[in-house]
């Protein structure tokens, strides 16, 4: 996935002097580039906190108890331990609903990529706390330092998805956002590396596992100043024409950008709001109803379709299934490899099948295989073989979330709003993933309780629900202008169509240009608009 170092430097080097005219980098390689960069610090690192925190899990709870008794005097009782151990795990999903919250001012003020360089120093100050907090014989460092890092990935989950559906090629749109899909999966599985036992899956160095949250950020922090800020920000939101240009020249790797700008020029003119729209705004808006409720609707079934839960199964399934307690952790690092490959693939085929098609498939088989999952689970103690068809449902399970459900979702909502209105729209989307999430963490534990392993047939509903309301209301927006993806709402919203004066300028002004090369079709330096 990184560049060799050459190339990198000659990227760089493109990049500082907006130089189109450059041989060593193709436009697509630098899109690639920009959205690696862009993703490092920020959905990497929001995977790699949802699985660095089980390897050190026991050793983390030791040291609660030494820190208690140290404190205290006397052991700390059971109840305690998993009290303090569950504020550690859960209030990264409060840290991350107050991110959220904070992702319309932040960007507002000081831009995408300014949001995305001010959230690394979030994920500094928590890779400090995390690590250093046994060190300083404080469990409160760790619950602090978690909430931080919450912070950090719920502004990242926002920030991240709008910066690359702006500077997108809309040909590109779907494959370059699913990088925030394909980083989280790369997250997780580094997660699950790393707490190996033969590397810092052990009772003394743990911490180390949390300082390598730095890495990442500190590594954004070199590389993000010399990417280009959003020119539609530029352009739209602070009028900064020749910024924008030079972000233009430089995502897109040519000189003549004029089509581009008049582009954004129009979109601007069409826009219904001369100012940023608020939450309310957004809310009370007839001619954006639906759209709000698809954002709220996909983004709510992506955290309630069942993908967290399973991990509090997985190692069950492997030890009735008879492996010896030191290979399961090998074993799990299947499930973090098949993640990342589905995700991949998605991002490969996401602009020839659609955003539409493979979230309803990846639903639909997340369903099917729930199914199958729970006859395996009510059979498991009659069959030996039995737990080896219930670890394959699981892989299966994950692989259908990361075709589709697992990235498409933020892909979703930067391309359902216009400019005015999405970082509101990141905001609402914000709150319901961490809102779903936190609930998730809450209640499955009762619901595995309660209903054993019928449980998941709670996540197969949910992923029915899911595709059938994507099935009847979602419309393709692949290679879509925002105009037409308002037309596709326009009956079911109620509301007359826009302008068609105003409709044929965006078509007359996007200036497209297709050319055949080698039997494919080529889009000449096309930019999505956001209509």
């Amino acid at each position: 996935m990184l560049c060799h170092p050459q190339r990198l430097v000659a990227l760089v080097n493109d990049t500082m002097h907006f130089n189109p005219g450059s041989k060593s980098i193709h436009p697509h390689e630098m899109q690639t580039y920009f959205s690696f960069f862009g993703a490092l610090g920020s959905s990497y690192l929001y995977g790699y906190n949802l699985s660095v925190v089980n390897a050190p899990a026991l050793y983390i709870k030791k040291f609660y108890n030494q820190t208690w008794t140290e404190r205290y005097g006397e052991p700390i009782g059971a109840d305690m331990v998993t009290m303090l151990w569950s504020i550690t795990v859960s209030i990264f999903a409060i840290g991350g609903l107050l991110g959220a919250l904070c992702v319309t001012l932040l960007t507002k003020l000081i831009g995408r990529k300014g949001t995305l360089l001010l959230n690394n120093g979030f994920a500094v100050i928590a890779a400090l706390l995390l690590a250093l907090g046994e060190k300083a014989r404080s469990f409160e460092m760790l619950i602090i330092g978690r909430f931080i890092m919450g912070v950090d990935s719920g502004i990242a989950l926002s920030a991240l998805p709008m910066y690359l559906g702006e500077i997108s090629p809309r040909h590109m749109r779907g494959s370059i956002g699913q990088f925030n899909s394909i980083l989280i999966c790369l997250g997780v599985f580094t997660g699950q590396v790393l707490g190996l036992p033969e590397l810092l899956g052990q009772e003394s160095r743990w911490n180390f596992l949390f300082a390598f949250l730095a890495l990442p950020a500190l590594l954004q922090l070199c590389v993000l100043p010399f990417l280009p800020e959003s020119p539609r920000f530029l352009l739209m939101e602070r009028r900064d024409e020749a910024g924008a240009e030079k972000a233009f020249r430089a995502f897109l790797g040519k000189k003549d950008v004029s089509k581009e700008l008049e582009e954004v020029h129009a979109e601007s003119r069409a826009q219904n709001t001369l100012h940023m729209a608020s939450v309310t705004e957004l809310m009370l808006n007839p001619a954006l109803r639906w759209q709000v409720i698809t954002v709220m609707v996909t983004m709510a079934c992506y955290q309630l379709c069942g993908l967290n839960a399973i991990w509090y199964y997985t190692n069950g399934i492997l030890r009735d299934s008879g492996f010896a307690e030191n290979v399961i952790p090998y074993i799990v690092l299947s499930t973090g490899g098949i993640e990342t490959l589905a995700a991949v693939v998605s991002g490969l085929v996401i602009e020839r099948i659609g955003r539409r098609p493979l979230l309803i498939f990846g639903f639909s088989a997340m369903a099917f295989f729930f199914g199958l999952l729970t006859v395996f689970l009510n059979f498991q103690d009659q069959y030996s073989w039995m737990p080896y068809l219930s670890f394959t449902c699981i892989l299966a399970v994950i692989a259908s979330f990361c075709s589709g459900p697992g990235g498409i979702p933020f892909v979703l909502t930067g391309e359902l709003f216009e400019q005015s209105y999405r970082p509101a729209a990141f905001m609402i989307a914000g709150i319901v993933n961490w809102v779903a999430n936190f609930a998730v963490g809450l209640l499955f534990p009762f619901m595995q309780e309660s209903l054993q392993t019928y449980a998941f047939l709670v996540f197969l509903v949910v992923c029915v629900l899911g595709a059938v309301y994507l099935y009847f209301i979602l419309p393709e927006t692949k290679n879509k202008t925002f105009m037409d993806i308002s037309q596709s709402f326009a009956k079911i919203n109620k509301v007359p169509l826009g302008d068609k004066e105003i409709e044929n300028e965006l078509a007359i002004k996007a200036g497209s240009k297709e050319v055949e090369k080698n039997g494919k079709v080529i889009i000449d330096g096309e930019m999505e608009s956001s209509f």
